[in-house]
């Protein structure tokens, strides 16, 4: 059984490897991610490689095995099943819920996740708009476009975002940009790449390039 920390870098190197598929996952990022020091990560990485957990070589990056893999989905799955019961069950707003899922995601018990999940009535995405893996490891992941790869004049549905920081997310809040909205791009400044959009054909937002690079639409 992993220990607290193990299962924080495995979730941490799973999420980084889906960043830029096909890539190794260095040292460096690994601890720019769990904002600690290279050599920290460095021992950690050994004893997960002695672990088989993950594969490692020194100045090369790691990639996970194929058992490291299942137990960091499994973290991940845990840790999205408790942001949906945190903001559907206890009302918890979606930039609240990141914290307290960490603490809850080390639970140990197959049988409480299920029963959570069957009591949630199997849901697929987070609160964020992230999949939610199954029991098998199996990922929906369906397909998304950045808003801003949206041709003036082209709709889309607002369906995850990218930044799930809590500065973010309360800035959604702010201007009204919840998941589910329906936008469509009605102009692109050229001075900063900045959008004009409108939101549920109600009413128009202006919005900056980064905030569209963090935006998924389907």
């Amino acid at each position: 059984m992993p220990s607290h920390t193990e299962e924080n870098y495995l979730k941490t190197i799973y999420k980084l490897a889906e960043a830029e598929p096909g890539q190794d996952v260095s040292t460096n990022r690994i601890a720019a991610a769990l904002a600690t020091r290279a050599a920290s990560v460095t021992d950690m990485l050994r004893r997960l490689a002695e672990k088989e957990l993950l594969e490692y070589e020194k100045y090369r990056g790691v990639r996970l095995t194929p058992e490291g893999r299942r137990l960091a989905l499994l973290t991940v799955r845990k840790h999205r099943l408790w942001e949906v019961f945190l903001v559907q069950q206890l009302g918890f707003n979606w930039d609240e819920v990141h914290e307290v899922a960490e603490e809850l995601e080390h639970v140990q018990s197959p049988l409480l996740m299920r029963r959570l999940d069957a009591f949630l009535n199997f849901p697929t995405f987070d609160p964020h708009g992230d999949p939610i893996p199954a029991e098998d490891g199996a990922v929906r992941r369906p397909a998304h476009r950045l808003l801003t790869d949206l041709a003036v004049g082209e709709c889309g549905t607002l369906a995850a975002v990218r930044d799930t920081s809590a500065p973010f997310l309360q800035y959604l809040d702010k201007v009204g940009l919840p998941l589910g909205a329906q936008v469509r791009v009605q102009e692109r400044m050229l001075f900063d790449n900045s959008l004009q959009v409108s939101i549920n054909e109600e009413r128009t937002l202006v919005i900056s390039a980064e905030v569209g690079r963090n935006l998924f639409t389907t």
